[in-house]
């Protein structure tokens, strides 16, 4: 009895200590930031990189994490930012965790100096690493100024606690506008220590360096649960932890204690620390291996060296290294030997472990060999591997005395090397004292058949039997399979197996490596491919296991770097146990211009036995360069067939994808469709590129149907990148338009040489989508379009007159123009323009623009455009219907402008079947630094809305437009229907007809764009008459918390008319009087919360009528004199024209065979009674029968808005 108190004494007494250990530890320093949560909560690991559920940092929170920063100066620094709503000129698009422009990331400021600037964003300070620690990151590097990244724009080191420093990642200084991964491989850190991010540059924009969600992986070293044991086969640290039995006596401390290092007394350990321990560095090749350190070697660049050793992972440790001498390369290779050693047998083979860091493209790759009576391989790595130290087996059996012969390659490039350190020998390995003669020496490698590497391998035969192309992955060669090399780090990899009756195959199996990442096989550089160029291959994952594991493929660009998987496959390829499960695939490749590699990437959960992955029959199918084939529709597709003569641009940042159910043709076919919804979106531009065109001898015509939809929907591009690789902007299209199909029609310029047309979706905006469909490329000029932006083209317009109307645009137009278009309401946006300086167009002098001809139709048709004038008098415009027969007409007129503002004008063209055209007259006025300028021209094939009229979103929006002020907001108002939509949560009927059919305005709240941004819809310009009755639908959901605002908008001001709260339900009716002595536009005002709606239905303005008075009758007089003179004006020109018309009609016998002169311009929404009434010129805008003029909102600060 007392033996059992004494044993459960002791017991509590254990767990106690046990339980008072581990609380201990939370709270002490020693376990704080090692990557174990001792706490309950982890809080031991907050600001140590653990985000509450894993080691990574977003930098979503302000605290970023626990790093800070340090700077040279202030100039130029770290600094955590958002990319903000528009496309940014310099550094990412978005964040790349969340993708939006709401999300968060570290970038670099703008710098401009004479001497080299730094900024260093640093680590809070671990206690130390596992030897398979490693920190994954997204970065960025983009030379938006083409100032050049400068050599050292980014790179990572470690600051051990003595203050040694060492080098861990130098990631390529290419420029790319996208997001980029990496891993920097941290190894097994014995003490605490820093990480650090540095950059350094003299000159750059905001943003060229960036860096976002850090992930630490796999860096807590190993631990036992208390109470349990190691499972079998493995060996226990010291510590308590496990580790296999092949890590036990491997040169590296997998432990943490050097536990599993210590029992190793028989083996032969070099690390160089000391001396060579009789490796032999003598070799008949004049490039000579070297003993080392980081610090001889430089300790101011980093891009010369491995950065560390491995045994110590500092800069200070030893190895011996290989590269490039300051005095040039004269050979190739270099070889150092071992003692010789005493022959081995199969069941006591002698086993090599040694660590290998093969960096930069001056690594041609590393081989054991063994000279004994003969010299032969038997083992290699070829290329690089990347900034990290790589573990390697090698097991030799020889019946005579040998010597292990280690040989590296090395290339005549820019940067990199070879290096070896921690070489660990099993007792099997002994000394012998015996000499070896050489019964003959190995023939040198065979020359390469041709002296270019870049036609090695480029899918043109050039040498006799293809010989250049015989050992490049393909396995219709003979040779082919021997291309692909193992390029594992990890403790997977790949072999060859030639013995299967079936065939050759590449297989994972288990491999040397320490860290814990996907088995790699890679082709030899390849390429530059064509449009069709595909990898074909079988392949089987089979096994008695329920899940064996993954595959896929990748491209790694010798430009771009890693690229985003190809294809990838999960799980098993059989049901059951069966071995010859096959499946096979097509990986469409594409255009790649630059040379690449491809990559098979696999895990498996077990290896063979229990589980197979397997890849055989692999080959390269029209990867010629310069392969095009035919298309027997050419570029016009309407892709429910593929993509036709269309590709995927492969240098972009997405791909368009292939969508079933929405399409233009049948509504339930495919159409080509970006989501910028997508939360998987990264990067800026998504690009579709023809096959090359031939040269035309005329205009060509490029028609499609395309959609625009969402809050933030982003833009269309088209482009034409000609011979010479420059790309013009033929179209555009940007913001909401609605969630429906819209047809295009782009005209292409004849081409003198071969020439690719691209569609582009711009992923300015993150909430909305993309789409085109039915496109066709016909040979003639395109049909008169309905509306023309300018970008990129004039649309067939042309001038005449003193001096000609010019295509310009912010970047290119003289001091006299307008900054920005209307159309993208940036620098880069086109427009027409007359410089109207004195000087330039004199007095009385005039310039036309005249439209193509317009062919008349029995409706009216609604003619609108944008104007832009100086303020005062910088000219007489006037705006005239040409008929094809008869004299101009005048439709609008101007002299006086209020500001720097784009200001709206529509109307109704009424002219029967007589062709006719626009013309826009410019007439000096003798002004000084003053410019007349148009844009977004359209014609419609309706009438406009009346003035007073209801507009039911049945058939558009009718003059309510989104503005494009992105200071004011930065969202859209977006039409759509319940049957159509999709996507946004929205009333289930709209209000007008009270179906699904119906259409509304809605404004939604997503996380792809941040809280509180701002949609504004916006009226045409209203007269200051007193009180305009508004009228209009609305509809909230309960769960909605946006906001719904109406202002009056005049001189830029903003004025509160109403504040809609809860609506909590179905539609609810609004009407409210609105009084201004200016003129106004109404303003609908959205602002987004964080879930739900809002929508708009039956908008109606009443202009002179207060919401009371149900009559026709004004309540009061308009507060203008300017309109009542115009109206005079109008009264006294109409009596005129009708007498004159009367009197002229007596005179005149009326031809039967003449068209009719019948010109009705009128903003009535109905055809004319009197098809001949010709409203009088007016000189205010309200007062002429074109009357819907709306200004481009003025910016204003935000303590002028009476709120």
């Amino acid at each position: 009895m007392l033996r059992f108190w004494s044993s459960t004494i002791l017991l509590l007494f254990c767990l106690q200590r046990v339980c008072a250990s581990g609380s201990s530890r939370c709270e002490t320093p020693e376990g704080k930031c090692d990557f174990v949560c001792d706490c309950s909560d982890c809080s031991d690991e907050q600001n140590c990189g653990y985000s509450g559920k894993s080691f990574e940092c977003d930098f979503e929170d302000e605290g970023v994490c626990g790093w800070r920063i340090e700077s040279v100066g202030e100039e130029y620094k770290w600094q955590r930012v958002q990319s903000g709503g528009e496309l940014p000129e310099s550094g990412p698009t978005s964040d790349y965790t969340t993708g939006t422009a709401t999300g968060w990331f570290m970038s670099v400021s703008a710098v401009g100096a004479e001497s080299l600037q730094s900024s260093v964003l640093i680590s809070p300070e671990i206690k130390g690493s596992s030897p398979t620690c490693r920190l994954r990151l997204r970065y960025s590097l983009w030379d938006s100024g083409l100032t050049g990244l400068g050599p050292t724009p980014l790179w990572a080191s470690i600051l051990h606690q003595d203050s040694q420093k060492a080098v861990v990642w130098r990631p390529e200084t290419s420029s790319a506008r996208s997001w980029r991964e990496a891993t920097v491989f941290l190894g097994r850190i014995s003490s605490p220590f820093r990480i650090h991010l540095h950059s350094a540059r003299s000159a750059g924009q905001n943003g060229d360096v960036a860096i976002d969600q850090l992930e630490f992986l796999d860096c807590a070293l190993p631990s036992l649960p208390a109470g349990t044991s190691c499972p079998e086969g493995m060996v226990q640290c010291g510590g308590g932890g496990c580790v296999e039995q092949r890590q036990v006596c491997d040169g590296t401390d997998d432990c943490g204690d050097g536990s599993d290092e210590a029992p190793c007394d028989d083996y032969h350990h070099c690390d160089f620390e000391e001396d060579l321990c009789d490796w032999d560095l003598r070799s008949l090749s004049k490039l000579k291996w070297i003993r080392t350190n980081q610090e001889n070697i430089s300790r101011t660049d980093p891009w010369t060296g491995p950065g560390r050793d491995h045994s110590n992972n500092t800069a200070s440790g030893y190895f011996l290294y290989v590269t490039v001498p300051d005095g040039g390369l004269t050979m190739d290779w270099a070889a150092f030997q071992s003692p010789r050693l005493q022959p081995t047998n199969s069941s006591h083979p002698c086993k090599m472990v040694m660590y290998t860091h093969q960096f930069g493209p001056r690594s041609g790759g590393l081989t054991v060999l063994v000279a004994d009576q003969l010299i032969y391989p038997v083992w290699e790595r070829g290329g690089a591997l990347g900034d990290l130290w790589v573990k390697a087996e090698v097991e030799i059996v020889s019946n005579y005395t040998f010597q292990i012969l280690i040989m590296a390659a090395i290339r005549d490039l820019d940067y990199g090397g070879i290096a070896v350190d921690s070489i660990v020998l099993s007792p099997e390995c002994r000394w012998s004292s015996d000499n070896t003669t050489l019964e003959k020496f190995p023939k040198p490698p065979k020359n390469p058949c041709i002296d270019d590497p870049e036609k090695m391998c480029d899918f043109q035969a050039d040498c006799d039997a293809a010989e250049d192309e015989a050992k490049c992955g393909d396995f219709s060669y003979p040779e082919g399979s021997s291309g692909w090399t193992d390029t594992s780090i990890g403790s997977q990899g790949w072999l060859l197996d030639k013995s299967s009756t079936t065939g050759e195959f590449l297989y994972v199996a288990e491999a040397a490596g320490q860290q814990l990442t996907e088995a790699q096989i890679r082709t030899p550089l390849l390429g530059p491919t064509g449009p069709v160029c595909n990898l074909s291959f079988d392949f089987a994952l089979t096994g008695s296991l329920d899940h064996i594991g993954e595959l896929s493929v990748r491209v790694i660009d010798s430009l771009l770097g890693v690229r985003p998987n190809l294809w990838e496959f999960s799980g098993k390829t059989g049901a059951g146990d069966e071995e010859e499960t096959w499946q096979h695939v097509d990986v469409p490749i594409g255009v790649r211009k630059h040379r690449f590699q491809l990559a098979f990437e696999a895990r498996a959960v077990d290896v063979q036995p229990f589980a197979w992955i397997k890849v055989r029959n692999v080959q390269f199918i029209s990867c010629h360069a310069n392969y095009i084939p035919s298309s027997p529709t050419g570029a016009s597709c309407i892709f429910e067939d593929g993509l036709c003569a269309w590709y995927q641009d492969n240098s972009d940042n997405f791909d368009w994808s292939v969508v079933t159910g929405m399409d233009h043709s049948i509504g339930v076919g495919t159409s080509l469709v970006v989501d910028m919804w997508s939360p998987s979106l990264r990067g800026a531009f998504g690009r579709l590129l023809s096959f090359p065109q031939q040269p035309t001898a005329t205009e060509s015509c490029l028609t499609f149907y395309y959609k625009l939809y969402g809050p933030n929907a982003g833009a269309l591009n088209v482009k034409l990148t000609d011979g010479l690789g420059y790309e013009i902007l033929l179209w555009t299209r940007s913001g909401a338009h609605g969630n429906e199909w819209h047809e295009a029609h782009c005209p292409v310029p004849q081409q003198n040489t071969n020439f690719q047309l691209m569609f582009e979706a711009v992923r300015s905006g993150f909430d909305g989508q993309v789409a085109i469909d039915d496109v066709a490329f016909l040979v003639g000029p395109c049909t008169i379009p309905r509306k023309c932006s300018f970008e990129g083209q004039k649309c067939g317009y042309s001038s005449y007159g003193a001096i000609n109307w010019l295509h310009r645009n912010g970047h290119t137009t003289t001091a006299n123009g307008p900054k920005t278009d209307h159309t993208l309401g940036t620098e880069l946006g086109y427009y027409m323009m007359v410089n109207t300086d004195a000087d330039v167009l004199p007095t009385g002098s005039a310039a036309v623009l005249i439209s193509p001809v317009q062919q008349g139709t029995t409706k009216p048709e609604c003619v609108s455009f944008w104007y832009h004038m100086t303020e005062g008098n910088p000219a007489f415009f006037t705006v005239y219907v040409k008929p094809q027969k008869g004299e101009r007409v005048p439709i609008f007129s101007e002299n006086l402008n209020e500001g720097d503002d784009w200001r709206r004008v529509n109307g109704n063209v009424s002219v029967g079947l007589v062709s006719w055209q626009l013309e826009f007259e410019v007439v000096g006025s003798g002004s000084r630094g003053s410019h007349v300028a148009v844009d977004d021209i359209t014609v419609s094939a309706h009438p406009c809305e009346d003035q007073g009229s209801k507009c039911s979103l049945e058939n558009g929006m009718c003059s309510w437009i989104n503005i494009q002020d992105r200071e004011r907001e930065k969202l859209d108002w977006e039409l759509t229907s319940p049957e159509k939509e999709k996507h946004y949560p929205v009333p289930p009927l709209d209000h007008t007809l009270g179906t699904e059919k119906g259409h509304f305005l809605f404004f939604p709240s997503s996380n792809r764009t941040a809280a509180n941004e701002k949609a504004w819809l916006v009226s045409p310009q209203l007269p200051p008459i007193k009180p305009n009755c508004l009228r209009f639908w609305a509809y909230k959901p309960q769960s909605s918390d946006c906001q719904l605002r109406v202002w009056s908008l005049s001189g830029g001001i903003i004025y509160q008319q109403l504040i809609v709260n809860e609506l909590s339900g179905p539609w609810r009716h609004f009407e409210l009087n609105i009084t201004s002595r200016e003129g106004y536009q109404i303003v609908f005002e959205g602002i987004k919360g964080t879930s739900g709606f809002v929508a708009l239905d039956d908008i109606e303005y009443t202009v002179g009528f207060d919401c009371a008075t149900r009559d026709t009758k004004p309540t009061s007089k308009p507060d203008n004199a300017g309109g009542i003179a115009a109206s005079v004006i109008v009264v006294v020109l109409l009596i005129g024209t009708l007498v004159a018309l009367l009197v002229f009609y007596l005179r005149t016998e009326p031809d039967a065979n003449s068209p009719s002169l019948a010109i009705g311009i009128s903003n009535e929404g109905y055809v004319p009674e009197d098809p001949v009434t010709v409203p009088p010129r007016q000189n205010h805008p309200m007062a002429a029968g074109f009357n819907n003029v709306s200004p481009r909102s003025r910016t204003t600060p935000e303590e002028s808005l009476p709120l």
